[in-house]
C-alpha cells in the first residue's frame, strides 16, 4: 500500500481531471489505513498501555503519509472531542485534508475516520508523531562520526630551522 500515492484532491477534482483511477485507488487505500489503525490499536493496547509497535506496523504497512492523512483527517472529524489532545489537534489543521462532498453534501472523508476510542487514537497519533520525530534525528553514535568531507589527510609540513 506504500504504493498508491495519496489523492489529496476531492472526487469531483479527480473527475475533471480524468483522475478517478487514482482517487479510488488512495480512497480504498486510505480505508483499509484506517482498519489497520483499529485493528493495531486493538492488538496492542494492553494493560491501559498501547504498545509502540502498534504505530510501527501500520508506518511499514502504509508509510507516513497516507497514515498522516488518516489520522489528521480522523482528528478534525472528532475536533469537538476533549479526549483529542490540543497538540494533535494543532497538528491535524498543519495537514492538508481537502473537503469531499458527496451528491447529497455528505463528506465522503468520513470513511477512513479511525473508530477507535479517541483516547486511544490520540495515543496512536502521538506514538505515530514520535516515530517521525526519531526518524528525523541522527543517533548518538552518528553525530559523533565525523562527516566525510571534514576528514582530511594531514598536511606535510616542510622542517624548516627557526632563526
Amino acid at each position: 500500500m506504500k504504493e498508491i500515492p495519496v489523492y489529496k484532491y476531492p472526487g469531483t477534482y479527480a473527475e475533471e481531471h480524468d483522475e478517478l483511477p487514482a482517487y479510488r485507488a488512495s480512497t480504498k487505500a486510505n480505508i483499509a489505513c484506517k482498519e489497520a489503525i483499529e485493528a493495531a490499536i486493538r492488538d496492542h493496547y494492553h494493560d491501559n498501555r498501547l504498545d509502540v509497535n502498534a504505530a510501527k506496523q501500520v508506518i511499514s504497512q502504509f508509510g507516513y503519509d497516507r497514515v498522516f492523512h488518516v489520522l489528521a483527517n480522523t482528528v478534525r472529524h472528532m475536533d469537538w472531542d476533549g479526549r483529542i489532545s490540543r497538540d494533535n489537534k494543532a497538528w491535524a489543521q498543519t495537514i492538508p485534508v481537502m473537503e469531499n462532498p458527496d451528491a447529497w453534501g455528505a463528506d465522503r472523508n468520513r470513511y477512513f475516520v479511525v473508530g477507535s476510542h479517541p483516547g486511544l487514537t490520540d495515543l496512536f497519533l502521538s506514538q505515530v508523531r514520535k516515530e517521525k520525530e526519531r526518524e528525523k534525528k541522527p543517533s548518538v553514535i552518528e553525530k559523533l562520526k565525523p562527516a566525510p568531507d571534514a576528514v582530511k589527510p594531514p598536511v606535510a609540513h616542510k622542517h624548516t630551522q627557526e632563526r
